[in-house]
């Protein structure tokens, strides 16, 4: 799986002297007197002195609130590091920072809800929200929840939370009941917005049902918040324990000069959940200035994102993508929100969209760009997309063919980039750069003040060598801490339990000559056949390429005291598993990977497993096969799959 020699993209020099980067180097160059030639010695400078970094960052950005005189404090430390200790600023300030009649944020129910809302308008239905939620007696630490859509009063009821320092936390409506109580059950909000329900596939799907078991289950929500979506919030909120409409939450209050109570860099913000299967989801507590700081970094030193941008990501309220989505309006940027299925329209919708709002910022998962590939969908020839610069990819590695596509198919000249980090951290480890070449398979670089490695098995550092992504020095973004993890135990255990004192992320990965990285899939999925580690992302890269396999997924299985690689296949209607299909994928991944690779059993499954936000669960297959339970169904968005794994023939030979 690895690289070229040779960049697939680089950007132009009138591109190059225009970036965010550029602009920031030069004024780093200024107060450090001292020269940065590349991004590799602004990269080292960054995690030698994080300090000075961060403190440049806030004022290049222009972070509205008080700094303060300390910019870090207790460095060595990676948990008893403090970043601004003495810091007072508001998350929602700095995403209103513009009163304007342009956009703010566009919205799309797929084909069937368009709406637009300018800066005056978004902040005037904060304003409203933020007047009902103080009129309710929310305070400070308070949890406001969202069981939401990605829409506009999605992004404006966060706002009124954490205008006020509540606490905003959120997951999708496709969430079950089960899910739901999960997460909010522990968190405990007082507030609850919900939809009348929402399109998905052309359909209208109901979700009163779920509605009124949430609303029972949870004891702590006092009102819960119906948002119009499919106009029958009236009718909708008769039904549900404990529901107003959002007309009438708001209704009395008149539109006025926005409040914002400043607090501390490490006040909570956001609480999101991870969707482990291992357990209850663990709750990660995120703090206003570490996301901020964290957010604005990325959006501006890396993806290059300017006032005026367009910037779109798919993502549903249960992903961290959302939360970094809205971010990018403390950037200028206007937010593309889309709710629906990425392939409405015979997978045409988010390409009308993208057309139509001359998107400049596409952001989307692997999994969707290989769905592309397999319908023949090429948007370079059925669309207008000068305006496109970047396409951003998450949710899994994406492979080195479908670098190859993205340029073919979609632009020849934008920015691709595959990011990767996670909701542990709100943000990323290594991600793009707008500044940067772009070489197949490859992460361009390891984010800035992010002073990521890969270590081998005796703690040691390496390059050219595939082994476990550790950050060695504190970042804004580590979260504040769990949720009712008083002593801080389960945090420890989380990220500090293999090395002391160094984040243990969980990835298994190399860093390459580029200085670039490959994402081979999770520590914990990587194959041990023969003692030999094995990432599946390599077996994944091999299978993607039949036109017959829709979906994949590959575990080990303990084999007569060793391993062995057993790669679940869903295949295309029509399509059989025959040998000759066998033999072709056989000979894919020898040829691609290395004769190890090779899967002793090669199985054809109805469904694989995935859950609510889209990633394969391979723990959670690995256990069914060897009969061991798999104890948080709820994060799955179709556990019913797992059914299929049970007992197989296959197996037992």
């Amino acid at each position: 799986m690895h690289a070229a020699d040779h960049p697939i993209w680089q950007p132009s020099p009138a591109r190059l002297s225009a970036t965010h980067l550029t602009a920031f180097t030069r004024l780093a160059e200024t107060l450090d007197n001292q020269r940065y030639p590349d991004y590799a010695s602004l990269w080292h400078a960054s995690i030698a002195r994080p300090e000075r970094f961060w403190s440049q960052l806030w004022d290049y950005a222009g972070v509205i609130g008080d700094k303060g005189s300390v910019a870090l404090e207790d460095k060595d430390g990676m948990r008893a590091a403090r970043f601004f200790p003495q810091a007072a600023l508001n998350y929602a300030e700095n995403l209103l920072r513009r009163r304007d009649d342009t956009l703010a944020m566009v919205f799309w129910g797929e084909d069937k809800v368009k709406r637009e809302l300018t800066w005056w308008e978004l902040s005037d239905l904060v304003s409203r929200l933020q007047q009902a939620m103080l009129a309710h007696g929310i305070a400070e630490g308070d949890r406001v929840a969202g069981y939401m859509p990605n829409m506009p009063e999605t992004v404006a009821a966060m706002l009124a939370a954490s205008s006020i320092g509540a606490v905003w936390t959120s997951c999708s409506p496709d969430f079950g009941t089960d899910g739901a109580l999960d997460r909010f059950g522990q968190t405990a909000p007082r507030l609850l917005f919900c939809p009348d329900g929402y399109w998905y596939n052309g359909k209208q799907v109901d979700i009163a049902e779920k509605m009124q078991i949430i609303a029972s289950g949870l004891p702590s929500v006092e009102k819960v918040i119906v948002v119009p979506y499919l106009e029958r919030a009236d009718a909708f909120a008769e039904t549900v324990p404990k529901a107003v409409t959002l007309e009438r939450f708001v209704g009395s209050f008149v539109a006025s000069e926005l409040l914002f109570r400043r607090v501390g860099f490490n006040h909570p913000l956001f609480i999101l959940y991870s969707s482990g299967t291992t357990g209850k989801p663990k709750c990660i507590v995120h703090g206003h200035g570490g996301t901020l700081l964290q957010h604005l970094k990325e959006h501006q030193l890396h993806a290059d994102v300017h006032a005026g941008d367009r910037l779109f990501y798919f993502t549903t309220c249960g992903w961290m993508m959302w939360n970094w989505l809205v971010s990018g309006l403390a950037s200028g940027a206007t937010l593309m929100l889309f709710d629906g299925s990425p392939f409405a329209k015979g997978g045409r919708i988010l390409w009308d969209y993208a057309e139509t709002y001359r998107c400049t910022h596409f952001g989307t998962s692997a999994k969707y760009i290989d769905g592309l590939r397999k319908i023949d969908l090429q948007p370079k020839r059925d669309y207008d997309l000068t305006c496109l610069r970047a396409v951003f990819s998450t949710g899994s590695p994406l492979v080195a063919e479908s670098f190859d596509w993205v340029y073919d198919a979609i632009k020849d000249d934008i920015n691709l980039a595959s990011i990767s980090g996670g909701t542990d951290i709100v943000s990323c480890f290594a991600l793009g750069c707008a500044s940067l070449p772009v070489y197949r398979g490859e992460l361009q670089c390891r984010g800035l003040g992010m002073a990521v490695e890969i270590w081998n098995d005796a703690g040691q550092p390496v390059v050219g060598e595939k082994g476990e992504l550790v950050c060695t020095k504190p970042f804004p973004s580590m979260p504040v801490g769990f949720w009712g993890d008083a002593d801080g135990e389960k945090y420890r255990k989380a990220y500090f339990e293999r090395f002391d004192n160094v984040w243990c992320h969980g990835d298994y990965a190399e860093l390459t000559a580029h200085d670039g990285m490959i994402i081979y899939g999770r520590s914990d999925a990587v194959l041990n056949p023969g003692g030999v580690r094995i990432g599946t992302a390599e077996i994944y890269r091999q299978v993607e390429t039949f036109d017959a396999v829709l979906d994949s997924i590959v575990v080990g299985q303990r084999w007569q005291d060793d391993e062995r690689v057993v790669l679940f296949v869903k295949l295309c209607d029509g399509c059989e598993l025959d040998k000759t299909l066998q033999a072709a994928i056989r000979d894919k991944i020898k040829n691609g990977a290395s004769p190890r690779h090779v899967p002793a059993k090669i199985i054809a499954v109805a469904d694989i497993p995935k859950t609510i936000s889209g990633k394969i669960v391979e723990l959670a297959v690995k256990n069914v096969i060897h009969g061991l339970p798999v104890t948080n169904l709820t994060a799955l968005a179709n556990p019913e799959a797992l059914q299929l794994f049970v007992d197989l023939p296959e197996l037992q030979d």
